[in-house]
């Protein structure tokens, strides 16, 4: 994904300050692009395949349609229309996002979790599957891990921060130091390498404003930055909870899989638990404690759209009615809400809205709806060309990269090193600011720093192959 001025054969002499910064930013923009192209094609590329199956099928595979004809069932038969078919304990509720779609059961039975549809209806049973073992879900794991756990999370970290680095070095070398149209319009009428190069610098500066959203609310979900850093200062505070009890539990928990079916604001965030006398009034005093009184109790507190009632977990877990943008719920951030229902009282222990979030979690709440595409048609237009703009920048950069390249094998043809590099004190401070910021990136850029500046600008071998 190089952004690169001329062939090496074409570059200009190092004389000036700012030609030897510029050959320094080339030089790091394409050993970032080394390590980046594959990776950013890989989430791109999964990226798109998950927001075409939310948009066709839905994220749970739940899009499907029934015949609307006379009065739902109340939502207990349909509990006990799903447990005919899959015998286990109900763990969520998944309402319909219209009353001609299904809803659907979330069922953990002796295998694994499955997802039950039930024709409200007719009292039937419509579809069963696995739960997160759909081409959704083999896309989300590629997408977070590369199937292979925590390594692949701080993989895609570090992949995830070098694309930064390459954004700004990128946009440092795009910036129009003569004709300022060819600088935002390519030239079509180019041939060759120049045709590349324009069509490769002007679609990476129109994309670089999006990637570094993207990347910003991908990395909040990475396990070092976001996990250990961002999301712990940034998480809603269960003091706000007045004389609640708290359980050892956090939202986190009612996770499953790769997938999140909580706010990012609340993941960190301990549960409240059931049993006490707190909280204010919610399901109506003499009313059972059921899935038809916390469905009733979603819908009188105007919870459109979509929402999903998660069974209690344990002798001490709650009730929790949710609506999560994130989730595909809704397509307005705005209307996120987490309600926690005592499952002993039916008073309501906590409600939990998007204004009283952080600012990071206001952030995020509107971030990673918009990064899945799910804010509506226009986001899923939007977020289609910014993927395949991905995908072009990347291809183009190593389309750039061989047709500079000499044709002597073992070369790797790197940009040339400046003899010294000016501004190397504000380098310094940038790349510590860096370092701190994201940790596994900074300390990536120092080893990647070291090997340069000891190994390769000295062995005599080294110097020969990256040139």
């Amino acid at each position: 994904m190089a952004m690169d001025s001329q062939s090496v054969g074409e570059a200009p002499a190092q004389n000036t300050a700012a030609q030897k910064f510029y050959f320094a930013a080339w030089r790091w923009h394409f050993y970032a692009g080394i390590f980046v192209i594959p990776f950013l094609i890989i989430l791109a590329v999964t990226g798109l395949m998950m927001m075409f199956i939310t948009q066709f099928d839905g994220r749970d595979g739940e899009r499907i349609a029934v015949e609307v004809q006379g009065t739902a069932l109340p939502v207990s038969q349909q509990v006990e229309v799903a447990l005919t078919e899959v015998p286990g304990t109900v763990l969520e509720w998944i309402g319909p996002k219209a009353a001609d779609l299904a809803p659907v059961f979330r069922i953990k039975s002796e295998a694994d979790q499955r997802l039950v549809a039930v024709d409200p209806y007719a009292g039937e049973v419509l579809q069963v599957w696995d739960r997160r073992a759909g081409w959704y879900d083999l896309a989300d794991n590629i997408h977070s891990t590369l199937l292979i756990g925590t390594a692949g999370d701080r993989i895609l970290e570090i992949a995830a921060g070098l694309s930064l680095l390459l954004v700004f070095t990128g946009l440092y070398m795009w910036w129009p130091r003569g004709n300022a149209l060819a600088a935002f319009v390519p030239n079509l009428g180019a041939r060759g390498r120049a045709f590349w190069k324009s069509l490769h610098a002007v679609i990476g500066f129109w994309t670089s404003g999006l990637l570094v959203v993207f990347l910003i609310s991908g990395l909040s979900w990475a396990g070092v930055w976001g996990g250990m850093i961002v999301q712990p200062w940034s998480s809603f505070p269960a003091e706000k909870w007045d004389n609640v009890p708290l359980s050892d539990d956090t939202h986190a928990s009612m996770n499953h899989g790769h997938q999140n079916d909580v706010p990012w604001a609340l993941e960190q965030t301990p549960m409240p638990a059931s049993g006490s006398e707190s909280g204010i009034e919610g399901v109506p005093q003499g009313t059972p404690v059921d899935i038809d009184a916390l469905v009733a109790l979603g819908t009188s507190l105007d919870m459109t759209g979509r929402f999903r009632v998660a069974y209690p977990g344990g002798a001490d877990g709650v009730w929790t009615l949710n609506r999560d943008s994130m989730s595909s719920d809704s397509t307005d951030p705005v209307n996120d809400r987490t309600i926690h229902v005592d499952q002993y009282t039916g008073r309501i222990l906590a409600d939990v809205k998007y204004q009283d979030y952080s600012l990071m979690g206001k952030s995020m709440a509107v971030g990673i709806p918009f990064h899945m595409g799910l804010m509506g048609t226009w986001n899923f237009i939007l977020n289609l060309v910014f993927c395949m703009s991905v995908i072009f920048v990347c291809i183009s950069g190593a389309v750039l990269w061989v047709k500079r390249r000499p044709q002597r094998a073992g070369r790797l043809a790197a940009p040339p090193m400046p003899a010294e590099l000016p501004l190397w004190k504000g380098a310094v401070l940038i790349g510590l600011f860096t370092a701190m910021a994201f940790p596994l990136v900074g300390l990536t850029l120092l080893v990647v720093l070291t090997i340069d500046l000891l190994l390769i600008s000295n062995i005599p071998a080294m110097k020969r192959a990256m040139s």
